[in-house]
């Protein structure tokens, strides 16, 4: 629950209004992060920690085969606070249209073509060999389902909230609940797009990406817009790659 005060500072921005038309600057007294910030961050954080996690535990002598039981971990522990702080994505509370619908299903689709033809040396932020699901040679469905469903379901709500809902609002102002999506400027439009990007090993293929669906978001001003983009690149990206063999795109 937020209290009255966090209440009416967060209502939704309506057109027109917002930091850049004029909104109020935060009271002194206003802590630096909100609980709606933290809403929006812990559940990344943690994901993050989970794959820091894992490439300790690589280093300790542990096998990457002996680690595919990490992503269901990490994965299961992102949904739990998603659904911890359900109350808080105020957005999420609200769908698009239709037409919305089927851009953001095109757009995904288009980001996927791109992400698997940006591949170039130059293009890359080291390498790694991903996520192979093969035991002995044989895949694991499970652990494929699993992997599917991680990438498709559960990592687009948490990292649209946090890129897009959260970093890309607050850094226009720091007050982001009341930032409207179109009135995001270039500064704050851009930095987590290459921040986003540099969270990838296809780095350009990351900042495509956060561009695609930063673009949705402030255009359809509907959280739910990046969320299905990014839910069908990564789902349509997860059967490529089982299809192909090409692991190192996991």
């Amino acid at each position: 629950m937020i209290d009255n005060n966090e209440s009416r500072a967060a209502r939704p921005a309506g057109p027109g209004s917002g930091p850049g038309a004029g909104a109020a600057a935060p009271a002194a007294d206003e802590p630096f992060l909100t609980r709606a910030a933290w809403a929006r961050i812990l559940p990344f954080g943690t994901y993050i920690l989970f794959m820091v996690i894992g490439d300790l535990l690589e280093r300790m002598g542990m096998s990457r085969a002996d680690l595919r039981w990490l992503y269901p971990v990490q994965a299961g522990a992102v949904l739990a606070l998603l659904a911890v702080f359900w109350r808080q994505y105020d957005e999420l509370h609200r769908f698009g249209l239709l037409s919305h619908t089927l851009v953001a299903m095109v757009v995904g689709i288009i980001v996927l073509v791109l992400w698997v033809n940006l591949t170039l040396p130059w293009m890359l932020l080291g390498s790694s060999p991903g996520y192979d699901p093969r035991t002995h040679g044989e895949i694991d469905w499970l652990m494929v389902t699993l992997r599917i469903a991680g990438a498709a379901l559960v990592v687009p709500v948490m990292e649209e909230l946090f890129w897009r809902s959260f970093l890309m609002r607050w850094v226009e102002h720091a007050n982001f609940r009341l930032v409207d999506p179109a009135r995001i400027g270039f500064k704050a439009f851009v930095i987590p797009c290459v921040l986003f990007g540099f969270e990838h090993t296809l780095w350009l293929a990351g900042i495509v990406a956060g561009v695609a669906y930063g673009v949705l978001y402030m255009r359809h001003r509907n959280l739910w817009s990046p969320i299905l983009a990014h839910a069908v690149t990564n789902g349509l990206l997860g059967v490529w790659v089982v299809y192909t063999g090409g692991w190192q795109f996991w």
